[in-house]
């Protein structure tokens, strides 16, 4: 077992309730998507999950240990084990590509051997081959702050796969992408970790990427699980209990698209 809650909940500190008596068991190589509508605690969750939030009530387990009973130090270690894709990746403007991609074993590396890595880059054909993956070769040593919302957030999964983590956690990792980019985008996320047998979890608002991506689907709603099963047993009814009184619509369940026009994994 990869990860496990147990009646989880999470209030953070200006009152919000952002989990609730969370239940949840996630096996090795399992590949999840986590949908729901804006503030239902997605991030939240992913954030617990990766130890960069500590339940205010339950317990957690993470990779055979429960690190909030670890001391530091081997919490830290724990942490190098998982990888976090944030929606907008904390990039120095100024920094290069390359260092940025590096950065994945920051963790991982001694004090002095990272440091040496800011002054230059000590793997250069590793990161220029995670980028490749994701079609951002050409952009080795651009600065950072020279790309686009989309190929910042695709350097981002770039370090994470440089990374080479256990566990591979993705807060929206694709929102600034447009839709053939972004199935391409997740394809790739998802062949990593079914080679790898990585346990990849993603939070998605693109419902009919989830579907199509991901086997199994988590509907998240007011910091508490609605629905969780397979992708292909999701429905319409199911959709709109959990996008019910939003503003806009739950998109439909595509019926043809899914298997047409985005590749799965």
């Amino acid at each position: 077992m990869t990860l496990r809650l147990c009646g989880a909940s999470l209030s953070h500190v200006n009152g919000v309730n952002a989990l609730r008596n969370v239940d949840l068991h996630i096996a090795q190589g399992e590949r999840v998507a986590i949908i729901g509508p804006s503030g239902a605690g997605k991030s939240s969750l992913l954030n617990v999950l990766a130890t960069a939030l500590q339940p205010s009530s339950g317990e957690l387990h993470v990779l055979g240990t429960q690190p909030w009973q670890l001391s530091g130090r081997q919490r830290q270690r724990l942490r190098a084990r998982i990888g976090l894709v944030h929606q907008a990746p904390p990039l120095p403007a100024r920094q290069r590509v390359v260092t940025a991609v590096l950065a994945g074993k920051l963790g991982q590396w001694s004090l002095a051997k990272s440091l040496l890595n800011l002054l230059h880059p000590l793997d250069i054909a590793g990161a220029q081959r995670e980028l490749a993956k994701l079609d951002l070769a050409d952009k080795l040593f651009a600065q950072c702050q020279q790309l686009s919302g989309g190929q910042l957030q695709r350097v981002g999964i770039a370090r994470a796969l440089y990374q080479a983590p256990e566990l591979l956690l993705a807060d929206e990792p694709v929102s600034a992408m447009d839709p053939v980019l972004a199935a391409h985008t997740l394809s790739v996320l998802c062949r990593h970790a079914e080679a790898s047998g990585v346990t990849l979890i993603a939070s998605l608002h693109a419902v009919e990427l989830a579907l199509a991506h991901f086997p199994r689907v988590i509907g998240l709603r007011d910091g508490q699980i609605l629905f969780d099963r397979p992708a292909a047993e999701v429905d319409q009814v199911q959709l709109d209990a959990l996008y019910a009184n939003e503003q806009l619509l739950s998109p439909p369940v595509p019926a043809v698209s899914l298997s047409v026009q985005i590749p799965r994994c």
